[in-house]
């Protein structure tokens, strides 16, 4: 077998961003930042479907769950409608505020971030069938450069 050749990213900047900016003055405009993260695979475990921006738009129009795994002030700032926070490192002492009975989509930064793929580790560890998670690996850096609306989180 031919070994395949390595990919090399550009390198992180030091002022890096993990969320879009917005350019003032020019709506639908961003400013993205590459230089951030790892990437993620498109399958993060057997079982444990991955959807895109449709998708997570109808889940959230049908009032089911959608959990943004990022940290508390950066969910404050903007999130996807209809998403609750929480934050990738407290999953595994809130396992029970998932419901494991409803489909749960669960998003972070985007494909290069690395909360989501913890908190799905964390929810599979503790016995959640991964049928009942759904990982939107465009997080809210894939939703707000496609134009889709945010608002600012609020604990629920």
């Amino acid at each position: 077998m031919a070994e395949r050749p390595r990919i090399e990213r550009t390198a992180r900047r030091e002022d890096a961003f993990m969320t879009p900016k917005p350019v003032p003055g020019e709506p639908g405009r961003f400013v993205v930042d590459a230089t951030w993260g790892t990437l993620n695979p498109i399958e993060l475990a057997s079982g444990v479907a991955t959807v895109g921006e449709l998708e997570v738009r109808e889940h959230a129009q049908a009032g089911l769950p959608l959990i943004d795994t990022r940290p508390a002030r950066v969910f404050a700032k903007a999130t996807i409608p209809g998403a609750r926070n929480i934050p990738h490192r407290a999953i595994a002492e809130r396992v029970g505020d998932v419901d494991p009975d409803n489909p749960t989509v669960l998003f972070c930064n985007g494909p290069q971030c690395s909360a989501t793929p913890k908190a799905i580790r964390a929810l599979l560890d503790a016995g959640r069938p991964p049928s009942g998670i759904l990982y939107y690996r465009g997080g809210i850096h894939d939703w707000v450069t496609l134009g889709m609306p945010v608002t600012p989180g609020k604990d629920q």
